[in-house]
Order: structure tokens, then sequence, then C-alpha cells
């Protein structure tokens, strides 16, 4: 037993060793296994056909024919050197043959291939091309589609440094059917001129370079951007607009992009949209009905008849639009003075549903004055606002906080020691002392006694925020502790019986829907944020600065306000008649939120730009969406 296994173990050894010589080992070993099933096979379909020669001779003549048919090695007979003749040039033939097929299976693959790892060049007109792949890629891409809906041919190409299919398939997950939208993914880092050459920046209409999800990435957008300008050689190129996340970069990022470029700061717009936030519950609803697609948004339009008309004038002068402000000189001025008069060369900033859907119709005449109240200011008072969690953007709440707080306002900062120290914290509100106090207490705020601690109940509103993501950390782990410090205000809420003002900041949006929060309540994606705002602007290049000043800590904001401040409560009216009254104040109405729908989906009560002969009965506790002064 043990030399038969010796033999056979030599035996395989010896056959491993024969292959291993190289191709002509192999191939002889083919045609011996061939031959060693042909052969006794054409000699059995030779012995059973009653046709077959008689003599064995002419059996052995036709079994070498057979033989040679199947495998194409001539099959001639007669002398010696003529049948080797035969498959000579047998075997020439299979040669070239088996190379021009093997050449041409070489060079499709290389073109699949190519056409997989998206190398071909984007020969369409007027799209939008987005750089980089992070958490706002989704969001960009269906906020284009859905503004590409009215179009007959658009297109989105996308340029990243991941595989062409995995691309695809990832974003049609995501972001759904495109519709007539078409989809080119490309692959290749953004910050190869060549490659970035692929998506034909110079014919595109805008080009958006996303923010990474690591903030010390922010050099690669800048050098996305230089890589962008070197592609583009000496033409002027489209509008660009690109994000990053450290204030330190977007001066580089600016010079890059050039004169036609837009640079946003994410982490500033994200901040400023929590403090807005944590100071006018709600309206975080109100900004993502008005930088998505889905709804109304802002449009330019003008029309000759408004000439020499006040600004005032205007706000009641379209039926299904709202008007906000005007262009002039290329520079936006949100809620000017009702007195303002319209020059030829104005543009108006409406609100409205398309760009098209801005037509005049006078609605002055719906105005019933006996039901508005008269105008009493709202005296400033101190605020107590909570944070719960410590990351890069809280330095920046706190700041834009402590600018315009009264006297005797406090910040109280929970959070681990391994994400700030007190010191970090007080130096953080130093500049606004005395009328502002910033405390810090080390704690795990997932923790129920550590939040038991705090008399939450005392605050005007408490801020979530999740940890920044460590090195190999995925970006949306930090929502975990999230959610659990949720649900751990949710229990303190049903012991103290109040409901507390929650303002929350999440990085995947798919967690919205997991938050134990109320519905209606404040849930910010910061990527999602920055996704619609690059979309906007790259459909209208002077949005940007309308952002900026609805962002900003001076200037026009949007402010939710009591609607008793402007129409008597119980009583029908229409919504222009709310329009007139806010113009009394120096304000623009945009629209309202209804309390009784504060907690349904999907609006949560909210309305932009209703028309302005809608007419309802107003509560005391209905609020008004307006762009004033703050």
């Amino acid at each position: 037993m043990e030399r038969r296994a010796s033999l056979t173990g030599r035996a395989r050894y010896w056959f491993d060793t024969t292959l291993a010589r190289g191709t002509s080992a192999l191939v002889g070993w083919l045609a011996l296994g061939c031959l060693v099933v042909v052969f006794p096979a054409s000699a059995v379909l030779v012995w059973t056909d009653p046709h077959a020669p008689e003599s064995r001779s002419g059996r052995m003549v036709a079994i070498w024919r057979l033989t040679g048919e199947t495998l194409r090695l001539g099959g001639a007979t007669g002398p010696l050197l003529r049948v080797l003749l035969s498959v000579l040039l047998a075997l020439v033939a299979l040669v070239y043959v088996s190379t021009l097929v093997g050449l041409i299976t070489t060079g499709l693959t290389e073109r699949l291939t190519a056409l997989r790892r998206g190398r071909s060049t984007v020969v369409e007109q007027g799209h939008s091309v987005v750089l980089g792949w992070s958490e706002q890629v989704f969001t960009v891409v269906g906020e284009l589609v859905a503004a590409n809906a009215n179009q007959r041919y658009g297109a989105v190409a996308v340029l990243a440094d991941r595989n062409k299919t995995t691309m695809e398939e990832t974003l049609g997950s995501k972001v759904g059917a495109t519709g007539r939208t078409r989809l080119i993914c490309r692959s290749g880092p953004p910050t190869d001129p060549a490659l970035l050459a692929l998506t034909n920046p110079g014919a595109a209409s805008a080009v958006l370079v996303l923010p990474h999800d690591d903030p010390s990435a922010d050099p690669e957008v800048v050098k996305t951007l230089l890589a962008l300008r070197s592609a583009l050689g000496e033409a002027e190129g489209p509008p660009v607009v690109a994000a990053v996340r450290d204030d330190r970069y977007r001066l580089a990022a600016a010079l890059a992009a050039g004169t036609h470029g837009t640079v946003l700061e994410s982490d500033a717009i994200t901040a400023r949209l929590i403090v807005q936030s944590a100071r006018r519950p709600g309206l975080s609803l109100v900004y993502r009905d008005l930088l998505d697609f889905a709804g109304d948004e802002f449009y330019l339009t003008f029309d000759p008849a408004l000439t020499s008309r006040s600004f005032g004038d205007t706000l009641l002068a379209y039926a299904t639009s709202s008007v906000v402000g005007l262009l002039r000189d290329g520079k936006p001025l949100l809620n000017p003075s009702p007195q303002t008069l319209i020059s030829p060369g104005d543009r108006l900033i409406v609100i409205t549903r398309d760009d098209d859907t801005a037509r005049l119709s006078d609605c002055s005449g719906l105005v019933d004055e006996s039901v508005m109240t008269s105008w009493q200011p709202e005296s400033p008072r101190p605020e107590r606002i909570l944070i719960l969690g410590w990351n890069r953007r809280a330095s920046l709440m706190v700041d834009q906080l402590g600018r315009n707080a009264v006297h005797g306002s406090v910040i109280a900062v929970v959070a681990d020691r391994k994400e700030v120290t007190a010191e970090q914290v007080r130096d953080a509100g130093t500049a606004f002392a005395p009328r502002l106090t910033v405390t810090f207490r080390p704690g795990d705020v997932t923790r129920p006694e550590t939040l038991r601690c705090l008399e939450i109940d005392s605050y005007d509103s408490v801020v979530v925020l999740g940890p920044d993501p460590l090195p190999g950390q995925q970006p949306d782990e930090a929502d975990n502790r999230t959610l659990v410090t949720l649900l751990v205000l949710q229990l303190l809420e049903q012991e103290t019986g109040r409901e507390l003002p929650v303002v929350t900041e999440m990085t995947d949006d798919r967690n919205r829907t997991l938050a134990p929060v109320s519905p209606g309540a404040d849930v910010i994606i910061s990527g999602k944020l920055i996704g619609l705002l690059m979309a906007q602007i790259s459909q209208n290049r002077h949005l940007a600065a309308v952002f900026e000043e609805l962002f900003s800590l001076t200037g026009s904001q949007v402010h939710l306000r009591p609607a008793a401040s402007y129409v008597l409560p119980g009583f029908e009216t229409s919504f222009a008649t709310v329009v007139a009254a806010a113009r009394q104040r120096g304000e623009c109405a945009i629209g309202y939120r209804r309390h009784d729908r504060a907690t349904a989906v999907p609006d949560h009560g909210v309305r932009i730009n209703p028309d302005k002969g809608e007419r309802r009965r107003w509560t005391d506790r209905d609020e008004v969406i307006v762009i004033a002064q703050d």
C-alpha cells in the first residue's frame, strides 16, 4: 500500500515537473489527452459503422480521418510524408486562427475594461460635473436630477477615484430613477488634469467640487480646483462651486476657483444653522423646504411693469410667488426698505415653484386691514442653551451665540474630557464676557445620571453634537452616540413632563428616521445641508450671496414669529393680509407653520409660498415665516 502511494506521489511529482517546463509541455500533454479520448472514440464509431470498410487497413484509415477531422489535423492519407505535411498545415492554420482569436479577445477585453474604468471622454454639452466622492454626492446628484426634471436632455457627470461600476450601482440605489437625466460616471482621481478632462468641463453648465469626509483633506479640494484650471487652459470655463471644512483653506480654494467660483465653508454654515435653529425651533424644516428642488425655491425674475414702483408694492404683486429682495448691480439686497424704488436694471429675488411661475397678479384687494395687529417690538431676553457633546464646530457655535447674546445669557457645555478641556470651552466664550457665561462640566452624555444633575428643563434649548470621527472611523459612527443621548433626553422629558426643544446634528440622513425625537424636531444633517446649497448655487451663482446673508450673524435672516403679531387670532383671513402686516414691520412674509400639523409628515405644518388668496383661521400658536432683520 505504501509502495503504491509512493508510486502515485512520484507520478504526480513528475507530471507537475513537466507542466512547469512551460507552454510546450502543456501543449504536449493537452494533445496526448485529446488523443487518448478521440482515438478510441473514433475507433468505436468506425467499428460500429455498417458502411465501414471491411479490411483492417481500411478501417485504420477511416479512424485516422475521423481523428484528424475532430482535432482539425488534416486527415490526409497515403505515404507518411503526405500525412505529416497535412498535419503540419493543419497546425499552422490552428496557430494562426488561435492567435487571431486571442488578439481579438484581448482587444475586446481591454476595451471593456477601459469602459468599466470610465476612461472615455464625455461628449454632452451643458451638463453638470461633480468632482469627488463624499457624503454629499448623493444629495448633490439627486438635486441636480430634480433640477433637470423639466429639461428634455440633461446629464450629470461624476468623476471620483472609485470603480465606475460601483459608483453607478451606489448612486442608482440611493438616488433612484433619474428620469430623462443621464448619469455618467468616470473613474480616476479628480486631481489629475488629464483624467478630469474626460468630463468635458469646458462644455459644462457648472462644476461642483465636493468636500472630503476627512476634515484634513481640504488641500485635496484646492488641488482639484487647480487641476480644473489646468484642464480648462485659457478658456473661461463654467461656474464652479466648491466646499471646504476648515476656514484656513477657504482663501486658497477661492483663488484656485477663479472669479466665477464660489467656495462654501461647510463647518461655519452648519454651525450657523444649528445656532439659528436653537433660537428659533423649526427653522431647519424651513431651510430644508427652501433648499431642495422638490418644492419652492429662489429664482430671479422681473417685469417691466414694476419699474419705478416701490419694493413694498411688489410684495403683493404676485399671487403665487413671494418677493424677498432685489438683485442690483449683481449684488443681492434681501428685504430692502419697502420705500426702495425698482430700477430698470434690477431683478426681483422671489420664492416660487419654477422659473416660469412668477406672473404678475395684483393681490392688494385681498388684504383685510381690520384683522391686522399693531406692531410691538419684542424685547431681547437672556437665553440659556445646553450643549451636549463637542466637536470641531462647537467653538464656532459658541462664538456665534456670543456675538449677539443679551447680558445674563448662559451656555452650558457637557462633554467627555477626551473631546474637550475646560480651558478650551472657556476660551471659546472669553471674548463675550461678562454678558455671556460659558460653563463646562465633564461627563458622559449617554448616561442618565449625568443629565439628571443639570436641571435640564431650565434651558431654552438643547443642542446634541456627535464627536469628530477618529482616523479610520466611519463618519456616521458618531451618530450612534447621538442616538443614545437622544434616548436619555426622551426619558428625562417623560420624567419632567416637558417637551425639550432639541436641535440634533447628525451625519447620516438614514439615521434621521431612527432618532427618538418628536416629529418636526430640528435634525440637521450637515452633509445634506451643504449638498443642497451647492446644488442650488450651481444653478444660479447669484444665490451664493443670498444664502451667505441668510446664514450670517447680521443682515436679514429667516425667522419664525407668532402669528398673533401679524393678525388677530381666531379670525379667518387671507395670507395676503399677513404679507401686508409684515410689510408694515419692514419684513417679507414667505409662509407659515400650522401648530396643529407640527408633527404631521412630511411637511410638519410648514407651508412655503402659499397663494396670497389662501384663507385660514389663524391661532395664537401658529407661526409666520418671515425674512427680516434680527
